[in-house]
């Protein structure tokens, strides 16, 4: 695999096991033949698969990002919840991290973070942004929920049964709206949402929507702002705040784009609509 990649685990060499005591089908799911030596090589003749989702980094080492058992599908995505809590732990203020598919009030299947944190108490909105500079969109968890340990079962492994469910509404305090863009962008999503309020930090995803909805609201913006929007952009642009941005970068552009004939005749309009 190339630096950097995630892959599945496998090791070889006389350290490995001859199999799973009486579960020959087990060992034949786990012990399979290594294609990289040849087959009467009784030390290197076999590969073991760990389960474990690891990859190279640049000095050699292997970093353990999880378990393969760890993988979900995520709005056509796959995901490595691995690969999540590995950058998670990145951050200076995180001691322990853990990712898992909560189900939101629309049922939908969304990314929680579990964060445990090394002193000081960590914000949502900079876990997200720290995590943006180092993971894909559709990589980022909806909802971040702060705890003092994680549950581990007996064996000392992070017992994900036991996680807590996140209050998704009440995850992020509800902030107003303090632009005319953003008051638009939030009356949008509590209609398309049936909320009766958005605060401008608060993620679409986490608050139940979808790419459906999505739709819906990249379809109202149009009609509202007249501009066209890709889908994929309310995926890397989740709140109110951050798609308002994106909006008056657009509108921005457009007027720049301008000549001076189009943008008299387009003033001349707006003041006989005004009048």
């Amino acid at each position: 695999m190339p630096i950097g990649v995630p892959g599945a685990l496998y090791i070889s060499g006389r350290g490995v096991a001859r199999g799973y005591y009486q579960r020959p089908d087990l060992t034949a799911a786990r012990f399979l033949p290594n294609p990289f030596a040849p087959s009467s090589d009784s030390e290197f003749g076999r590969l073991y698969q760990t389960g474990d989702l690891a990859r190279y980094l640049p000095d050699g080492s292997i970093e353990f990002l999880g378990r393969l058992d760890q993988q979900i599908k995520l709005r056509g995505f796959r995901v490595e919840l691995g690969e999540i809590e590995a950058q998670l732990l990145h951050h200076p203020n995180v001691k322990e991290a853990a990712v898992a598919a909560q189900a939101d009030q629309s049922d939908e299947t969304i990314l929680v973070a579990y964060v445990v944190s090394a002193g000081l108490a960590i914000a949502p909105s900079e876990l997200r942004q720290f995590l943006k500079t180092r993971l894909p969109a559709h990589l980022i968890p909806a909802v971040f929920v702060p705890l003092k340990a994680l549950p581990l079962t007996q064996n000392g492994k992070v017992n994900r049964a036991a996680l807590p469910l996140p209050d998704i509404r009440s995850e992020t305090a509800t902030v107003a709206p303090r632009t005319p863009t953003e008051a638009a962008i939030a009356t949008i999503w509590a209609e398309v949402l049936g909320l009766e309020t958005v605060g401008i930090h608060q993620d679409f995803f986490a608050l139940g929507g979808h790419s459906l909805l999505a739709t819906q609201v990249l379809s109202r913006l149009r009609d509202q702002f007249e501009v066209e929007l890709p889908l994929r952009q309310l995926f890397e642009a989740q709140t109110v705040a951050e798609l308002a941005t994106v909006v008056e970068s657009a509108l921005l552009a457009e007027i720049e784009s301008l000549t001076d004939a189009e943008a008299e005749r387009q003033v001349a309009q707006a003041s006989e609509v005004q009048r």
